[in-house]
């Protein structure tokens, strides 16, 4: 088992990272900017090491300032935890060709279904349903119009790599699809280096299912059941929840199935998640994309399984076998997360840093809060504004609502503007309480009112 282990990240992943280690023994450091200096994660580590100044780029993107930190402080192990360089098959190989173990899976597999063009040929392999629409990036305008042509508008224009909403459009007609190409290539550059596009039918009523699944590298691969990412806005989660509350028995069985396939095709293992978009008129589901590290919700999972999924991840990387079959895994209740951000919601999202006055978290049974802020502490403009993840568990999803909801109103941050408020009238809107909701819900109705 690892002794030390150094945290890629920063915030609410890498004090929950850091908790874990506390748990099984194991040593942290704590790579940090100079901006974080006064972070949480910082003051809990074992070891802390500033690896550059507030930009990423200088820092927590910097690959060899990480590695050289991680030689400095002798550690066995580096866990990325998500974005920033989580998803990067470059350091994750870095990483193993300086005999440090990476928390993660290989690069070929992080390469084979981090882009998701190269995903989507191998999820077509593996017999897994995927969406009708080009198999590899479009090499030209004319191209996207034969295939918008051939599968029917409207269509969704996706670059291959990244993700967050970048690089996506919606167009309606050849005009739209070729202005919509245009931009979309020249974000997707920006973002991920890498301009490449694909064209796929865009599902008019969707839902946005993922599969969390985690192997070992003894050939396991177990699906952890699947949480309903729906509420979301442009691309970028909300809530989510599990069970979902739409599929059935049947079909999640399925998706899960389908979710190990892929993952065994790939010769994947660690964690990960398959997503899908659930066609509510078709009722059929179909291959996103699959991200290839711990995701932001996975505590939603962790809360229905009982499992620490972190925990898991490490013992994987440690070469252990999953102690659990798949028959194992019995979730039990409903889980719900929300993201609590230092955001002006009324006015378009808009992040507020700043710094936080009073701060009391909410607590009691069925509820859970991942978080590094304090009273006092300063949220930086230079990266996301997350400020925490409140998440509860009940019998039901009517308790769980109820448990939200009560939560939400205990939970007092002063200093800074965030989406507490949001939460709470989305709680009072019988079209998410009656799960009457897809994936445009806050765009095309909520934000309009």
């Amino acid at each position: 088992m690892f002794k030390r282990i150094l945290i890629a990240n920063r915030g609410e992943i890498a004090m929950r990272i850091i908790r874990t280690c506390r748990r099984m023994g194991i040593e942290t450091v704590v790579v940090h900017s100079t901006v974080d200096r006064e972070s949480l994660p910082v003051r809990m580590a074992d070891v802390s090491i500033c690896i550059g100044p507030p930009a990423a780029k200088q820092s927590y993107l910097n690959i060899n300032n990480i590695i050289a930190a991680g030689e400095l402080a002798d550690v066995d192990a580096i866990h990325p935890g998500f974005g920033f360089l989580s998803e990067n098959s470059h350091f994750a190989q870095v990483v193993r060709d300086c005999k440090i173990e990476f928390i993660g899976p290989t690069s070929a597999s992080m390469d084979a279904l981090g882009n998701k063009s190269k995903a989507k040929v191998l999820a077509k392999e593996a017999g897994v349903p995927t969406i009708p629409g080009s198999t590899g990036p479009v090499k030209d305008q004319d191209e996207a119009l034969q295939i918008a042509r051939s599968i029917g508008y409207p269509v969704m224009i996706k670059a291959t790599s990244g993700g967050g909403g970048r690089g996506m459009r919606i167009a309606h007609n050849d005009a739209s699809l070729v202005a919509g190409l245009i931009s979309a290539k020249r974000e997707a550059e920006a973002a991920f280096g890498n301009g490449d596009c694909l064209i796929e039918a865009y599902v008019q009523r969707a839902r946005h299912i993922e599969i969390q699944i985690i192997g070992d590298q003894h050939g396991s691969v177990v699906a952890l059941g699947e949480r309903d990412c729906s509420t979301q806005r442009r691309h970028q989660k909300l809530v989510e929840e599990s069970p979902s509350p739409v599929i059935t028995q049947a079909m999640r069985q399925r998706m899960m199935d389908d979710a190990v396939k892929l993952a065994k095709a790939a010769g994947y293992y660690n964690a990960g998640t398959v997503e899908f978009i659930y066609d509510i008129d078709r009722k059929a589901y179909y291959f996103l994309e699959m991200n290839t590290r711990i995701q932001v919700e996975h505590p939603v999972t962790e809360m229905v399984t009982g499992l620490d999924i972190v925990k898991h991840q490490i013992l994987v990387a440690a070469g252990e076998k999953l102690p659990f079959k798949q028959q194992d895994i019995r979730p039990e209740g409903h889980a719900i997360e929300v993201r609590i951000n230092a955001e002006d919601w009324e006015k378009g999202f808009a992040p507020n840093p700043g710094k936080i006055g009073m701060y009391v978290a909410p607590s009691g049974k069925g509820v859970r809060v991942d978080s590094h802020c304090y009273a006092g502490y300063v949220i930086p403009p230079n990266y996301d504004s997350m400020i925490a993840k409140l998440i509860v568990h009940g019998e039901t999803r009517e308790e769980a609502l109820r448990f939200l909801d009560q939560a939400l109103d205990e939970y007092i941050i002063e200093g800074v503007k965030t989406t507490i408020g949001f939460h709470q009238r989305l709680l009072r809107d019988v079209r998410f309480v009656n799960n009457e909701v897809t994936t445009k819900f806050v765009d095309e109705v909520f934000l309009r009112q």
